[in-house]
This record gives C-alpha cells, structure tokens and sequence, in this order.
C-alpha cells in the first residue's frame, strides 16, 4: 500500500529503480577513489582526485558512468570547493 499520495508504481517506475539500484552515489564512488590514492600509498589532494577521476573517465563503458565522473569531477571545480 502507497501512502505518500503518489498510488501504486508502475512496472516502468519499479524498473527504474532496480536499474539504478546498481550504481553507486557519489559518495560511494569518491569513497573508492580516495582509498584507492590512499593504498598507493599517494598524497590525497585536488590534483590526485582529479587525476584519478579522469582516469576512471576515460575507462567509463557506459555514458551513465561517464556523466557520473563528469559530474564529480565538476563537483571538485565548483567555487567555495576546498
């Protein structure tokens, strides 16, 4: 039973989110990353984020995981970013 007004989902909503259930946040993912600069025993900074961002980038085999690097890579060039 739906309670938040919004009815019973369709199978196009249900399949909607199982199919996104296997991405991971962008927390996860910069989770990943961090601990992979960190086990090469590398100083985390801006620039080995950055750089390890555009390499998963440039080894992304979908355009959905390409818009998830392009979007954390933006998220590392915002203004009030330290």
């Amino acid at each position: 039973m739906c309670q938040d007004g919004q009815g019973t989902p369709t199978g196009g909503d249900i399949a909607r989110y199982f199919g996104n259930a296997d991405r991971p946040s962008q927390q996860e993912t910069l989770g990943q990353v961090v601990i992979e600069i960190l086990r090469e025993g590398k100083s985390l900074n801006r620039t080995t984020l950055c750089a390890r961002l555009l390499f998963h980038l440039d080894a992304a085999d979908s355009p959905e995981q390409e818009k998830h690097y392009h979007e954390l890579i933006r998220l590392l060039f915002m203004r009030g970013a330290s």
